[in-house]
């Protein structure tokens, strides 16, 4: 009888051990869930925008090449681009939703003429497009519009500023 009340006693045990850890990893399965969806999503913007992604060592080594290049913060200029931005990098705000058809509303007032004034003539030229972070696709809506209007060389720094600032990288600021 003590040995069946051992095991029956040890296999509760098991049985609770087993159910706790399962608990505690399934925080796991859902932040995996969420980072698919994440991925999915980005994957399915470049895919759309026809343009190709940049990750933040490959943006530092870039600027620290000293190479040609245009940096676009799509941030909103007070409460973002203004406080802190990727050293170098130009100002055009863009709106988070799709923007299929250019809308001054959605741009802070700035005209596709504007973009494309600073864009400048050479649409070989290279284009690096970021925003706050992964999951926001106001870079998404820069990239795109610079590849419709013809430019050919353009990327989108999914990472964006928290990404720059993540890896410990200095940061500009308009004083």
């Amino acid at each position: 009888m003590k040995f069946v009340r051992n095991v029956f006693s040890l296999a509760a045990v098991c049985a609770l051990m087993f159910s706790l850890v399962g608990c505690l990893g399934s925080d796991k399965f859902e932040q995996e869930v969420s980072k698919e969806t994440g991925a999915i999503k980005l994957v399915r913007e470049i895919q759309r925008g026809d343009y190709d992604v940049i990750s933040t060592a490959e943006l530092k080594a870039l600027l620290d090449s000293k190479a040609e290049v245009l940096v676009i913060d799509t941030m909103p200029y007070e409460a973002s681009y203004k406080k802190e931005h990727v050293p170098g990098a130009k100002q055009f705000l863009f709106p988070i939703p799709d923007m299929d058809e250019w809308d001054v509303t959605k741009t802070d007032g700035k005209t596709q003429e504007q973009f494309v004034e600073m864009l400048g003539p050479d649409k070989d030229k290279e284009i690096v497009v970021y925003c706050g972070f992964v999951k926001c696709s106001r870079s998404h809506n820069g990239a795109a519009w610079a590849k419709k209007l013809g430019y050919t060389n353009v990327k989108r720094y999914p990472g964006g500023i928290f990404a720059w600032k993540g890896a410990k990288y200095p940061v500009g600021s308009v004083k």
